[in-house]
Order: structure tokens, then sequence, then C-alpha cells
């Protein structure tokens, strides 16, 4: 399928350091962005699709870095299903997993806890719910593993671990593991802050400058956060990313979004959810987040936009998150919301309003345009204005 968004308002690129692009279209073919910017009318007449977005706003889709997937579109912990593709409502094309930890009577034990990364990573290889894609299969760290276990994951295909629900005495005998992780191309990611679970116990400054993983997962609390001091340490001391959630301290998401700025440290800032946990299912946590961040400092609106897509897919590695020739066609239209003060997206989310989805296109296909059935009503017309494909994409009404 070839597909154009023509008629934007504006196009975020998804790279902080330069937000924007000019033109008005974008334009994907298979699976992957052709064009950003401007373009021909035989170009755009070439399409099977033409969204007219009305002068809205196009950015890459979000990129949830922490969610708590089991198997299916099912959270055991909130006992939901559809949550996953409830999100893509909520401009998340891309989830990656926390670890499969919700799944009922988890092994513990090293075969065990391979078993569980492999299996995920295999069940979601091919399913994408909503169109979502979802990367699973992240080995929990428990003690008994040993340096061949991460060879022979990371061969089936495992390029994911994490650190905090393991049976540990301290949180430092973690540190061996995560090194050995990397040393094996895994990306790791350590739960940051007080318990959230049985059987966890609070990670701190500490134990992250000891471990030294790639991704201090919610810096700002899951839901607890570390002491204050910590935050600046972890910035100075070390190349950590840091990973802010919605489920998490707000005041302490702003005190490290200003402090990374302040550092020159804004690279490693990201943005997540982690959920679904005690906080519930969150379908627009990513868009309240990034709503929070942009109304409560004084930060470019944009440059929350892009630790929310570019940003975690640098640091993740992924083809997506970025509007750029090339890269995975997942692209989010989104504007004020009818009824507020602003009167695009960004002066919207600068105001503290969430913004309006009005259209998901994942892997070049459009999932829903018009709007969403979770966020308000775009300000502006999002609609299909040509289609050669029997299908309406239009959002069921309530």
């Amino acid at each position: 399928m070839k597909t154009a968004i023509v008629n934007l308002g504006r196009i975020v690129t998804g790279d902080w350091r330069a937000p924007f692009a000019e033109g008005d279209t974008v334009i994907t073919e298979g699976g992957s962005i052709v064009s950003v910017g401007t373009a021909s009318a035989a170009a755009v007449e070439s399409c099977d699709v033409v969204i007219d977005a009305g002068g809205a706003t196009a950015m890459p889709g979000l990129i949830d870095s922490q969610v708590h997937v089991t198997f299916g579109d099912y959270t055991p912990r909130q006992r939901t299903v559809g949550f996953l593709e409830s999100a893509v409502h909520g401009g998340v094309t891309t989830s990656i997993s926390a670890s499969e930890v919700h799944v009922p009577g988890r092994p513990k034990d090293p075969e065990g806890v391979k078993a569980l990364a492999v299996a995920a990573l295999k069940c979601f290889e091919h399913y994408r719910p909503g169109g979502m894609r979802v990367h699973a299969g992240s080995i929990i760290l428990e003690p008994g593993l040993v340096e061949a276990d991460f060879a022979e994951i990371r061969a089936k295909g495992v390029w994911l671990a994490k650190a905090g629900f393991g049976a540990f005495e301290t949180p430092f005998d973690y540190a061996p593991l995560v090194q050995a992780a990397k040393r094996h191309g895994l990306i790791t990611t350590v739960h940051t802050g007080g318990p959230s679970i049985p059987g966890s116990g609070a990670i701190t400054g500490d134990h992250l400058l000891a471990m030294q993983p790639d991704v201090s997962f919610h810096i700002n609390g899951g839901p607890t956060a570390m002491p204050d001091a910590d935050f600046e340490r972890v910035i100075l001391e070390s190349e950590i990313a840091l990973q802010v959630c919605t489920a998490g301290n707000l005041r302490t998401t702003l005190l490290c979004a200003r402090l990374a700025d302040r550092h020159g440290a804004f690279d490693r800032f990201i943005i997540a959810t982690d959920t679904p946990t005690g906080s519930g299912v969150m379908p627009l946590g990513m868009l309240y987040t990034i709503a929070h961040c942009a109304s409560l400092t004084d930060l470019p609106p944009e440059w929350f936009l892009c630790a929310a897509s570019g940003s975690n897919a640098r640091i993740y590695g992924l083809n997506s998150g970025f509007l750029q020739p090339g890269r995975d066609a997942d692209v989010v239209v989104i504007d004020a919301p009818a009824g507020g003060t602003g009167q695009d997206a960004l002066s919207a989310i600068r105001h503290g309003d969430i913004a309006a989805v009005g259209a998901v296109v994942t892997d070049g296909v459009p999932r829903f345009v018009g709007r969403s059935r979770n966020s308000p009503a775009p300000l502006r017309d999002v609609r299909v204005a040509r289609s050669n494909v029997t299908q309406d994409f239009a959002t069921a009404r309530h």
C-alpha cells in the first residue's frame, strides 16, 4: 500500500535537535517512509490512500519503552483485554517489554526465565494488536544465570534484559549479570526507585552507578522515586538513559527533565508509561506525560514529542521513531483538541492539554482516520480525501 498524508501544518521529525521538517506531505510505501516534506502532484496521485490532514501536525508514532506485556493483548495485573490496541488510539505505534514479570506463576530458575523471554519474543513476532509493533521478550535477571545463558538467548533473538525483580540479597548483586548481558549485546534495563511488587527492593543511585545499565526504568519512580540527590549523580556520573514514566512521580519527572537539559543530557531523556501496573491501564499515558512536561517546564513541547519517539528509537536501536525516508512507516497526525485554548497541537500541549489524535498509520497502513476513540476530537477535519482501498478507516462512534 502507498499512503500520502497531505496538507500538514507542521511536521515533527522525532529528532529533538532538529525537530521540524519543511513541507506539508509525508508519503509511505509498503512499510517504509518514502518522502517527508514536499511531493509532486503525480507522487500523491500514485498513492492508494490520500489523507488530508487539514493543517494538523504529523509526528512519528510514539514508542512506549516500558510496557508490561504478557501474552496476547491481555494484562493479568488489571484483568484487561485489548490494552495494547487501545494505546494505538493514544498515538502509540511501538511498545517495548519491561519483561514479562506479570505472567502468573512466572518461572524464576535460569531455564525458566530464558524460556519465558524466548516464548514472549516469538509470540509477538507476527502479532500486531491494532497495528502496534511489540518488542517482547526481556529476560529477567535471576540468580544462577551465567555468561553462556546470555549467549544462548541472544542467538535466539532476545535482546532485552531486566534487573530489579530477581531473588538477590542486594541490588549490587545484579551488577555482574548486567555487564554479562551487555557483553552479549542485550540492552539492559533496571527498575529504579522503591519496590513495586512483593519480592522486589529499592534501587537508588548507588545501585545504578554500580550496575551501569543502558536504561534506568522509571527513574522518576515506579511509583516511588529515588532520593532527589541521586538524579544529578546519575546524569553526571554515567551515560544511563533517563526514562520517565506516567505511572511515577510527576515532580521528579520535571526535576529530571530540567537537570537533563541543564547538564546537556537531553539525548538520554526518554518517555514511557510503565503500565499496566497497579496504576492501571493508560492508553493516553504518553500524551499526558508529554503535556505535563511541556506545560510545567520551560522546555519546548516538540522536545518532549521527540523524547517519546526518536530518542526512544535511538537508545533502543529501532528503525522507527523518526519521520525520515527509509524509516518505518509509523506516522501519527495530532492536533489541538476542539474547545481548548491552543490552536495547534504544539500550543495545546504547551497549555497542558493532551493532543487530539486524528489519524494513526503503522507499517504504512492507516489504522484509523478522523479521530481517536480515546483522545479528544481534533480541532481540524482530518479525513480520507481519496482511497482505492475498499475499507472504511473511520473509528466507530460511541
